[in-house]
């Protein structure tokens, strides 16, 4: 490809000699060329001017605006104004501390380089040769390229911020003694700068380039180039700059080898410290001598010994930095690569636990006893009570067959927590029942944004509780909300939650839909001081830009005191406020003080930490947390459900991120002092944070470099040959060596590839011991069952796969429950719950609960049924006896926890059995809609068994 012919046939240059191959001879050219016209432009009708005018300011220009007004209401509505103004003011500094100098640079170059070769030219030709548009041509080509130079800027808004007010982190790197927040706050700003610099550099180097040839003051001829010596000077000082802004990328990148993927350290090795650390010096100095030999272009044209040192660079920095240190590793490392990397390895393993938290994990060795006995199960009575029977999954599915009332109620999933009723924690399960304006049948715009506007109410049912029919027994249900518990809510109303987020209008003329009653709708007016108020005209017509929604502006229903919630997803609000947090994936609701309030766990994170290895999973709920190598819990945000009010609550005030980012946001943070104590009371251990420490534990226990090297005691939370990991399961129980039962987060760890449990972790939920990480480890000699080989005994079990079958081959969907590892004492409890479906129906009914310890299997219809089996074998087998009742006794009520006022003689009162009635004949009704006329017909004979006991008992 022939550069020069390329150019001068879009230039209009026919031929261009140089008498002089130096090109120092100004006069000493020989040319022909065509005379060059004036360059003038096409007469364009002003109609098209004022035509693309209107087109940019209504579909960019006003709809930018009025997003940016309208959140910015927004913002200043919840009190985060000052957020919003500091946010657009930094990328705005950045942008402007950017398109200076970029233009400048650019200009001053090109503008140059422009004059100085049309002089040339004017001066060997005799020619007045003018450009007269060039000038201008110029200026927008530099400003246009700057402002996307300085546009590109503005998205390092936080980068640049988190440099400004950085924290130190109060620990040291081991390999240059600098403060960890040098990696996480001061090195991506100073590589960014450097970035920026180089590819500036680059660009003015090829514009420069670009005006010399057009000017002829530079030219090509095969492999041959010619320039005039200011071109020359103008090009190498430009060469050389670039060059030092190179040296200086391989200056920085020395630090980056605390980050190096390569060889069995995460961060510097052998290789790393010994190889390349000095190579990237020897690469710096290199660059900066070849800097200083392009400047000798000053003096004499040496463009080719310049090309030269150009290439010999590159092969230095490939040689240096692949060729040897591959040489190094295969033939000096890996023969002797423990001895080599032990050093490295113990400051991967420190740093990486440093990073998760996990530094200060409490261990705990414990020799778990074969089986539970009745005095275990007596001294645990707060952790059998509040074992759970229900999977999310089954009771979501019976939640929105029971309690959606309506087609265009949903709920979005099942969450758990813990209530303080009659004296005792008590472990529940609840949803909201939320809006889906989707399965909304008639859905006008009045529907949509002004009449269905929240959802309305909670249902809730405790984890260990069965209704007669193997439903839930609620604690709160129906519409309007009832509750057989002392929990009061106040405000039922759900405008802020977890689904579609979609605007609507309210305290309006047209009255809100609340809940359905009899043939008639209960209504209301919202009160509420949440989203922004519509008290002008001014107002309305930016939301119907923002929208694109005309009947926003020209409806009749509005009034001054109206407004309008939008941003109304939970997890996407907090978002819109702090969007350096990684948010938790599962953000769950709290009754407090009368409201509705969600909680969302927020992470500090980095990739930054040097020596710590990322996380890399494939799992879909831990997949936004790749590439982090440093993670802290230090924040728990809260939304009001009604007037979607947010707080920001520290939590870990020692972490340098959230710090950091106090001092920037100030007026976002609260402290944790702040937060009500019975709200602090339903704090969890997050799910993520708690799944990623697990996984990371998994191979950073082993503190002896040794161990880890050989991989010799890898854990694991996936059974062998599975592909799905064991949960996190919340639990309410006494931890071993505690005396008090508490909140707890737990999962069990096996070896890597067998089935057994080698022991398992608890994260501690109650504020006394919030954040407390606990490992109970077990020993290796001893056969400890895992859920794989409790799930293989169950199936060998003739009794139950036999009824497996059975239920299969009548037409039923046999749901099997998680299997849960419940520690109790010393010893192991596994539960598993089975849920029975019709096949075409949707209502799944809690069947039978297996119970297992000591590897023998038991079930029954009831978990108290299943554990007195279990227990009472054993006790007999000793010659002892249980005493009639006392296993249900354990477990609650009847055994299947469900409260009916059942005695130890198995009578029951009155008011229990008009409980169990209602709750029958609400079964058959459901049933009944579904067209399930088989589960109706058994619904009602079991209904009329009771009535006719309940007959029988009002005549005694």
């Amino acid at each position: 490809m022939d550069l020069k012919k390329i150019f001068e046939s879009l230039y209009g240059h026919t031929r261009q000699e140089w008498t002089d191959g130096s090109g120092d001879n100004e006069n000493g050219w020989e040319e022909e060329r065509p005379k060059i016209p004036n360059i003038r432009m096409p007469k364009i009708s002003r109609i098209w001017f004022i035509l693309g005018g209107f087109f940019i300011l209504f579909t960019v220009i006003l709809p930018g605006l009025a997003v940016f007004l309208t959140d910015l209401y927004w913002f200043e509505a919840y009190g985060f104004g000052s957020v919003f103004w500091r946010r657009f003011t930094a990328r705005w500094e950045l942008f402007f501390i950017a398109l200076v100098p970029a233009f400048l640079i650019y200009w001053i170059n090109w503008n140059y380089a422009w004059k100085n070769g049309l002089r040339l030219m004017n001066d060997a030709s005799g020619e007045d040769v003018k450009f007269n548009a060039s000038k201008w041509v110029i200026i927008v080509v530099a400003l246009l390229l700057a402002v996307v130079n300085a546009m590109n800027a503005m998205g390092s808004w936080s980068t640049f911020l988190k440099f400004m007010n950085q924290t130190a982190f109060g620990e040291s790197d081991p390999l240059f003694g600098l403060d960890l927040g040098f990696y996480v706050f001061t090195l991506p700003f100073i590589k960014y700068i450097q970035s920026w610099l180089q590819g500036l550099l680059v660009v003015t180097f090829m514009g420069t380039f670009v005006s010399y040839f057009m000017t002829r003051s530079l030219a090509l001829d095969g492999t041959k180039i010619t320039t005039s010596p200011r071109a020359r000077l103008h090009m190498s000082l430009l060469g050389a700059l670039i060059l030092l802004v190179w040296g200086g990328g391989y200056w920085l990148a020395r630090y980056e080898l605390l980050f190096s993927p390569t060889g069995v350290v995460f961060g510097a090795g052998y290789t790393d410290v010994n190889i390349l650390l000095p190579a990237y010096k020897i690469l710096t100095a290199a660059a900066i001598a070849a800097a200083a030999l392009l400047l000798m272009n000053f003096y004499k044209p040496m463009w080719k010994i310049s090309a030269v040192l150009i290439g010999a660079l590159l092969l230095l920095g490939w040689v240096s930095r692949s060729f040897v240190p591959g040489l190094v590793q295969q033939y000096r490392v890996k023969p002797n690569e423990y001895e080599l990397e032990k050093p490295y390895l113990e400051h991967h393993l420190d740093y990486t636990r440093r990073a998760f938290g996990l530094n200060d994990v409490r261990t705990i060795d414990i020799t778990p006893e074969n089986e539970v006995t009745p005095e275990e199960l007596l001294a645990d009575q707060e952790t059998v009570r509040n074992i759970r029977l229900w999977d999310y999954s089954p009771l979501l599915r019976t939640y929105k067959q029971l309690q959606a009332i309506r087609t265009y109620y949903d709920f979005d999933d099942v969450y758990i927590d813990r209530y303080m009723l009659n004296g005792s924690n008590r472990q529940v399960m609840l949803s909201l029942r939320e809006l889906d304006l989707s399965k909304l049948q008639n859905q006008t715009w009045v529907n949509m944004h002004l009449e269905f506007t929240h959802g309305y109410g909670v249902v809730m049912n405790p984890v260990n509780e069965v209704s007669p029919g193997g439903l839930p027994f609620f604690f709160m249900k129906d519409l309007p909300p009832r509750s057989t518990v002392d929990i009061r809510l106040d405000r039922p109303e759900i405008y802020y939650g977890s689904m579609d987020d979609f605007y609507v209008l309210v305290n309006t003329d047209v009255k809100e839909f609340d809940y359905p009653m009899g043939d008639s709708n209960v209504r209301s007016t919202y009160e509420g001081n949440g989203g922004v108020e519509l008290d002008s005209f001014w107002k309305k017509l930016l939301f119907t830009l923002r929208f694109r929604d005309t009947e926003i502006l020209f409806t009749g229903a509005l009034r001054p005191e109206s407004r309008v919630l939008f941003h109304r997803n939970v997890r996407e609000a907090l978002n819109e406020i702090a969007p350096f947090f990684i948010y938790d994936s599962d953000t769950y609701p709290v009754i407090f003080d009368g409201r509705i309030i969600w909680v969302q766990d927020a992470y500090t994170w980095t990739h930054r930490y040097p020596y710590s290895k990322p996380v890399m999973t494939a799992d879909p709920t831990l997949r936004h947390f790749n590439g982090v190598n440093y993670l802290r819990n230090s924040v728990k945000a809260t939304v009001d459900a009604y007037d979607g009010k947010m707080s920001f609550y520290v939590v870990d005030e020692k972490d340098p991120l959230v710090q950091t980012w106090r001092k920037i946001f100030p007026d976002i943070f609260k402290s944790a002092g702040e937060m009500s104590d019975e709200l602090w009371k339903h704090m969890r251990y997050p799910e993520d944070f708690f799944e990623v420490q697990t996984d990371v534990y998994r191979t950073y226990h082993m503190t002896d470099t040794n161990t880890y090297y050989n991989r010799e005691d890898v854990w694991e939370v996936t059974p062998a040959g599975r592909k799905r990991r064991i949960s996190p399961n919340y639990v309410t129980m006494k931890l071993w060596g505690e005396n008090d039962p508490e909140f707890a987060i737990i999962v069990p760890y096996m070896p890597l590839g067998r089935d057994n449990l080698i022991g398992w972790m608890a994260g501690r939920c109650d504020p006394e011991n919030y954040g407390e990480l606990l490992v109970y480890k077990f020993p290796k000699q001893k056969l400890i069952y895992g859920p794989a080989q409790i799930e293989a005994l169950i199936n060998q079990n003739p009794e139950i796969s036999s009824q497996l079958s059975l239920w299969s081959q009548r037409g039923s969907d046999v749901i099997i429950g998680d299997l849960l590892v419940i520690p109790i004492g010393k010893s192991l409890l596994y539960v598993q719950p089975l849920y029975l479906k019709a096949e075409n129906g949707e209502l799944p009914e809690l069947k039978r609960v297996i119970v297992s310890t000591g590897g023998r299997v038991e079930w029954d219809e009831t978990f108290a049924g299943a554990l007195e089996k279990l227990i009472g074998k054993k006790t007999s087998e000793k010659g002892s006896a249980v005493r009639p009742g006392s296993v249900a006794e354990m477990v609650g009520g009847n055994g299947t926890g469900e409260s009916y006022g059942e005695n130890l003689s198995g009578e029951r009162d009155i008011p229990a059995l008009a409980k169990q009635a209602q709750e029958l004949y609400d079964s058959a009704q459901e049933a009944q809609r579904q067209g399930n006329w088989a589960l109706y017909g058994d619904k009602i004979k079991e209904l009329g068994n009771v009535i006719s006991e309940l007959e029988k008992r009002s005549k005694e």
